[in-house]
């Protein structure tokens, strides 16, 4: 029987005989909602944790800046900001409201895409502004990180008397979790403070991996981010492989953030018996594996579970293309991935270069394993230009794979590779 791995809006089977291989999978799927997407988030907001309601936090407020995820982001927003607009002019009916899009360090959002995500209701009906981190006009200093970084938010939010966020909560390959705090940091900041948060030392740190918060020094920054912008509340969720709501948790953006981030571990961390020889990943599907920036995250998960010198495979359809020029050029131009690592590491945090976290952590996987994707026919040069090779399926690159490290080779399947968090 085939193992169809997530590969844009469909799969791609893996016919190979499996037999032997360890297939890891997060747990998450056995998560059995007790109602409905909409009855969730709702239940959350009605007790939400370490916080009042919604609707006594707006009461009196004048202004209200919602910060929603971009288009990169599976975050369900019409089975939130419903309920979270309805509550804050349930406390106050004249409050003005302002959808702020987190766009990070990724392109903006178009309308077209911000429209499918929100529903056309919400998105003719509000006030949304879209993020600009290269803007400085548009962005204000608010005060300095633990890291020495300034930190420099949307004006957008700077100057809202209530500032909430949507998001949701899914292991992060180097900030430990998405969700609460990454909302401001590196949702809504200035590129001068995101670039100062993902230098090369701190990519580089032991702790700056998925699921670890204790000691992650771009965690403790984005904590710092949340206090100095005055987040207020959020709304976060867990979605399930269908990318439905499986759990919500609202209210005070840290507790309900930590909340959310130990019910999620129980349900995603996997640990091979043994490493693997070869290791198959994938990033999700439709819309994490849009661009091959996006499915390093995905890449990670098969190098957590890899022997010495593996052979990785990473399925991701990569239908948008690279997904950043510099992180594409920095592949493509550099004499090798040992050379392009050995001058990141020497970049200050001060000096950091858009996109150079990404690179940073690809090149750190190429320096220590072979890296066959799986991407649209189309990706092809793309790929090979970063150093990789390519193949149209998964199972013309396991037989490659094969043929490399032998017929016992060990294999490792990760079906999901963002929604595991795979232990030593």
């Amino acid at each position: 029987m085939a193992l169809n791995i997530p590969f844009g809006k469909t799969t791609m089977p893996l016919q190979d005989d499996l037999t032997g291989a360890e297939i890891l999978e997060s747990r998450i799927g056995t998560l059995k909602a007790e109602a409905g997407e909409d009855e969730l988030v709702r239940a959350a907001m009605e007790k939400p944790i370490g916080s009042p309601r919604l609707r006594e936090l707006s009461a009196g407020k004048k202004t209200c800046t919602v910060i929603i995820s971009d288009h990169t982001r599976p975050v369900p927003s019409r089975h939130i900001l419903p309920f979270l607009l309805a509550e804050l002019r349930e406390g106050n009916p004249d409050i003005e409201i302002t959808l702020l899009v987190a766009t990070g360090f990724h392109r903006p959002s178009s309308a077209g895409e911000l429209e499918a995500k929100l529903g056309s209701e919400i998105y003719h009906r509000e006030r949304i502004v879209i993020h600009d981190s290269r803007d400085a006009g548009s962005n204000v200093d608010v005060g300095v990180l633990p890291s020495g970084a300034r930190c420099v938010i949307d004006r957008t939010a700077a100057d809202a008397e209530l500032l909430v966020a949507e998001g949701f909560i899914e292991p992060h390959f180097f900030a430990g979790f998405s969700g609460g705090r990454k909302s401001v940091l590196p949702g809504i900041c200035d590129q001068v403070t995101v670039l100062g948060n993902h230098c090369s030392q701190f990519i580089a740190s032991p702790f700056a991996r998925t699921g670890v918060l204790e000691g992650n020094p771009l965690h403790r920054d984005m904590l710092e981010a949340c206090r100095l912008a005055h987040l207020a509340y959020i709304v976060n969720v867990i979605i399930d492989e269908d990318k439905k709501v499986a759990a919500a948790f609202a209210g005070d953006p840290f507790q309900a953030h930590e909340a959310g981030c130990r019910m999620l571990l129980d349900y995603c961390r996997v640990k091979p018996e043994r490493k693997g020889d070869i290791v198959i990943s994938s990033n999700g599907g439709y819309p994490l594996d849009q661009n091959l920036y996006q499915s390093v995250k995905g890449l990670t998960a098969a190098e957590a579970a890899a022997a010495p010198g593996a052979v990785l495979l990473m399925v991701s359809s990569c239908s948008d293309g690279h997904g950043g020029e510099s992180f594409y050029q920095a592949l493509k131009t550099c004499a090798s991935p040992q050379a392009l690592t050995e001058e990141i590491l020497a970049t200050p945090q001060d000096k950091t270069r858009p996109d150079q976290w990404e690179y940073q952590i690809l090149a750190r996987v190429l320096c220590r394993h072979r890296v066959i994707y799986i991407t649209d026919p189309a990706q092809r040069q793309m790929v090979e230009d970063m150093k990789m090779e390519w193949a149209p399926d998964v199972d013309t690159a396991l037989a490659r794979a094969r043929a490399a490290k032998g017929e016992e080779a060990h294999l490792v399947v990760i079906p999901n590779g963002i929604s595991v968090m795979v232990c030593p």
